[in-house]
């Protein structure tokens, strides 16, 4: 696997991403967060603070996620269509070299959109005199990154396979039953129907348990409460080994296509 390649597919994402005008997500957050400041005092009666935590990090969940979805669907799945493919396949650059150059692009544009909205979320919340966890926020926010890294990761494999809006349908359907996985499997239990519990366990097991990426609550409502260390560990190796996972089977199945 060559670095230099992959390098020069991830920077030449980079910068197509960042033309395409995405970082204006930076505008219509501080604007968000603007007039939640402005309006949330006149609306909630001693919990704004609160709720402007909530709001603030719930917008940077979304926002990221959004991109990722929209964007990584699109990374291998326009040059298909377009026939373009055929450029890159031709040239010394493998399957696995073109999807991991694309998923780390992407990834790069998330990491500086994500700190971008870290950083006037923070400054926001400092102006108005908000009082903040800041450990507890980055860790929350740092996870946030590892989740839509693997959702990229999620975009890019149907992507290769199917049309845009099938692959976008199918990733934002991984994303909330992924959050309420753990709630599948309860709901299988209360059932006592074995079929359905095996169905239940069944896809327990095949989807990613974002749950064990979400850490905004505890940033929230937990104040100073910052998770063990080898709790963070174990979850963190899971998002990357999950997304590790999801692009070896993407390359996979990208390698035996015909063009």
């Amino acid at each position: 696997m060559g670095l230099g390649r992959i390098w020069t597919i991830a920077r030449n994402v980079f910068f197509e991403v960042i033309r395409d005008r995405i970082l204006y997500l930076i505008g219509l957050f501080a604007v968000l967060m603007v007039a939640a400041t402005v309006l949330l005092p006149e609306v909630s009666a001693g919990a704004q603070d609160k709720i402007t935590l909530d709001l603030g990090l719930a917008a940077i969940n979304l926002l990221s996620v959004i991109v990722a979805i929209f964007v990584g669907t699109g990374l291998v799945n326009k040059e298909i269509e377009k026939r373009t493919v055929l450029v890159l396949i031709s040239k010394p650059v493998s399957h696995l070299e073109i999807l991991v150059g694309k998923h780390l692009g992407l990834s790069a544009v998330l990491a500086v959109l994500i700190a971008l909205l870290t950083a006037i979320f923070l400054a926001v919340l400092a102006i108005n005199g908000i009082e903040f966890p800041l450990p507890s926020i980055l860790i929350a926010i740092g996870f946030m990154f590892i989740e839509v890294v693997l959702l990229t990761a999620v975009a890019i494999l149907f992507g290769v396979f199917t049309s845009s809006l099938l692959a976008t349908l199918l990733s934002f359907a991984v994303y909330l039953m992924g959050h309420l996985s753990q709630d599948i499997v309860a709901l299988g239990e209360l059932s006592e129907n074995e079929g359905i519990q095996r169905i239940t366990n069944g896809l327990y097991l095949v989807l990613p348990d974002l749950e064990r990426l979400n850490f905004k609550n505890e940033a929230i409502y937990g104040m100073e409460l910052i998770p063990p260390v080898p709790e963070l560990v174990t979850h963190l190796l899971y998002g990357l080994v999950y997304t590790a996972l999801l692009l070896a089977i993407a390359v996979g199945i990208f390698s035996r296509r015909q063009f």
